[in-house]
């Protein structure tokens, strides 16, 4: 299903099939009448894949649509650095607007750590964020993702679990 282009909407862009799971966990948790607000993108196939295929095709798009953000979600494969470098790869114009988020090191690290499938992981995580708390953000392999998760509530929360 895609997304309503006349109201705010977030695309996702999943570097794997794992990360794509726990999209669509965080997506089942959206409430069914805001789901079309809310779309996940065919795997990339990689972190720079995902940069590459943003700067082809989503950023083009986001320049002619003001109402979308965009969630990279990429593993950091424990490179401290691996934001820094894929956030000079985002145009400036369009920095206010792309989330870059993952795991610290894989995917598959999360799962080993006890913390669920992949779909109940992105479950967690969606429920982290409608709630205002840090159950799961807050684990040693997410913890990382502080600054663009707070960006993250403050632009999407709105959008997918705007408040009664």
């Amino acid at each position: 299903m895609s997304v309503n282009r006349h109201q705010p909407h977030v695309l996702v862009l999943p570097e794997d099939r794992a990360n794509l799971q726990m999209a669509d966990g965080f997506h089942a948790e959206v409430a069914w009448h805001r789901q079309r607000q809310m779309q996940i993108l065919r795997v990339a196939g990689g972190w720079n894949a995902v940069l590459d295929r943003f700067g082809s095709v989503h950023a083009i798009e986001m320049e002619r649509c003001q109402d979308r953000f965009m969630v990279l979600l990429i593993d950091f494969d424990g490179k401290q650095d691996r934001l820094t470098e894929a956030k000079a790869k985002i145009p400036a114009r369009l920095a206010e607007r792309v989330f870059i988020l993952g795991a610290f090191s894989t995917p598959e690290a999360l799962k080993t750590a006890n913390l669920g499938s992949y779909t109940e992981i992105g479950r967690a995580l969606a429920k982290d964020c409608r709630e205002g708390t840090e159950t799961i953000w807050g684990h040693d392999l997410l913890r990382h993702n502080g600054p663009e998760l707070q960006r993250l509530l403050l632009y999407v929360r709105p959008i997918l679990f705007p408040s009664n």
